[in-house]
């Protein structure tokens, strides 16, 4: 991935989403708004700004992206990318993590162990999941019990049939994936297990393709997952994103069900088949 392409990719993709203001006609050739109109309203040149897509300029000021970003129309998480990419533009392949392969520290495989009434693992970077407890991985797949190359929830949502048999709403959750993944590369453009991994999905998925192509990015906090288990059948599960501290780009998920609901009741169940067989999940 080319960290010019990307930043000039982004703006020009986000320009297409973004809604004209103030006009009485909209009918246009095009959908979104005109360079012209991207560069007044942020207070550059049309030349500037055309370069800028174009991948010919790689060291806009932060004034300049914070005016962009309002002209595009960002939000908050498309704020942070933008200014990330343009980070990355600046930056030299040398910059790439040198430890590709995260790692969970030992305290917080016993935390998941420890959780044996709620689904919960870790997710990393390329939504790698670095750790996981039992009930996560019979509510989901046993992730860990896959070669670690292959241990991204990513490419588990495109590449196996049983994810679309998972998850009742299989392309809003894949879609976020993308999205989730988006941020990844805007903050790591030259990670090369990253660069394989969309290669691999854009082989073989025409809708991640279609959705890489959009340049639509997400940060999931929490939500609601609805699922089709081969056992339970369907359930709701909420679940809550929270930040592992002392570690960069670590995520713990933790499944909840409302009280009293018959998901809760389900979910309890399947943790009552696997405690007649404990047996802790580490990599």
């Amino acid at each position: 991935m080319n960290s010019n392409t990307e930043l000039g990719e982004f703006l020009k993709a986000r320009r297409a989403l973004a809604a004209p203001v103030g006009e009485a006609t909209p009918r246009r050739r095009v959908p979104g708004l005109r360079r012209e109109e991207v560069a007044a309203a942020a207070g550059v040149s049309t030349d500037y700004y055309t370069r800028l897509e174009q991948g010919r300029h790689k060291r806009p000021s932060e004034s300049v992206l914070s005016a962009l970003a309002r002209a595009l129309q960002l939000g908050e998480t498309a704020t942070g990318h933008l200014f990330d990419l343009a980070r990355s533009s600046a930056a030299s392949p040398s910059s790439a993590p040198a430890n590709t392969i995260q790692r969970v520290r030992p305290s917080l495989h016993k935390l998941l162990d420890s959780l044996t009434e709620h689904p919960a693992f870790i997710r990393g970077r390329r939504t790698e999941v670095l750790g996981m407890n039992r009930l996560a991985a019979s509510l989901l797949t046993d992730f860990l019990a896959k070669p670690v190359r292959q241990r991204s929830l990513i490419r588990w949502a495109f590449l196996d049939p049983a994810a679309k048999e998972r998850y009742v709403d299989w392309e809003q959750v894949a879609a976020s994936m993308v999205g989730t993944l988006r941020l990844d590369a805007g903050r790591y453009p030259h990670d090369p297990l990253l660069a394989q991994l969309v290669g691999e999905l854009s082989m073989n998925s025409e809708e991640f393709r279609m959705w890489w192509a959009d340049h639509r990015v997400v940060e999931r906090r929490d939500g609601l997952k609805r699922l089709n288990h081969p056992t339970l059948g369907y359930l709701e599960v909420n679940y809550e994103a929270l930040d592992v501290t002392g570690t960069k780009d670590q995520t713990l998920f933790i499944y909840t069900t409302n009280p009293g609901s018959e998901s809760e009741e389900k979910l309890r169940q399947l943790a009552a088949t696997l405690s007649i067989n404990p047996r802790p999940l580490q990599n």
